[in-house]
């Protein structure tokens, strides 16, 4: 793993269950991605109060979602992803820029003394875990770990850029800059961690030519 400068790789949180900011523990369970940008915008603008409750929930309701996408396929983006099992929630997230905005959601839930983790997207795609479980929750390098060591049936290459080069076989990585966003609402520094990660990916490219 590479380390970039101004990031604290160490980082650890409490636990994934309780949060001091409120923000993020609204937007932890929302499926979502455009529901959770209208959710932070309405909420920077200090008009959280008036965005309606069904759109504030975990999962939509199954009428206004099938409404939501015949406006436009982009609002499906995570809406599809299974419900949460109990206890369990969202530490962070992998949102690709297909037409669909698909994404793949990164999970944990506590079983005695252990945090059990699991990789989720709307398919029902199955994936191979880095590790099953830890002790405590991960720090930032350890989850990066989880990310780049963890792969879905099909792709050698961990969940990271998997999707970005896959789509670059037919493309340029420069193209595909931007297809693929890691993201967390507990870990606010991985998502620069993976921009300077995307960055490095075009500029092989750029070299090699």
């Amino acid at each position: 793993m590479k380390i970039y400068p101004g990031i604290d790789y160490q980082y650890r949180p409490t636990n994934y269950w309780e949060d001091d900011l409120l923000l993020q523990a609204i937007l932890r369970n929302v499926k979502g991605t455009l529901r959770r940008e209208m959710i932070i915008d309405h909420w920077e603008a200090g008009r959280y109060e008036i965005l309606k409750d069904e759109l504030k929930t975990a999962s939509l309701p199954k009428k206004v979602r099938r409404e939501l996408g015949q406006i436009h396929p982009a609002f499906m983006g995570g809406e599809y992803l299974p419900d949460n099992r109990a206890r369990e929630t969202e530490i962070a997230r992998i949102e690709l820029k297909s037409t669909t905005c698909d994404v793949i959601s990164i999970r944990a839930r506590p079983k005695d003394q252990d945090i059990l983790y699991a990789i989720v997207d709307e398919y029902e795609s199955e994936f191979d875990l880095a590790r099953d479980s830890s002790q405590k929750p991960f720090t930032l390098a350890e989850l990066i770990a989880f990310i780049d060591g963890s792969t879905q049936a099909d792709f050698a290459q961990g969940l990271a850029l998997c999707y970005s080069d896959m789509n670059a076989e037919s493309s340029s990585r420069k193209d595909m800059r931007h297809f693929t966003v890691v993201s967390s609402d507990v870990y606010p520094k991985l998502k620069e961690h993976y921009e300077h990660v995307f960055d490095d990916w075009v500029n092989e490219e750029e070299i090699d030519c």
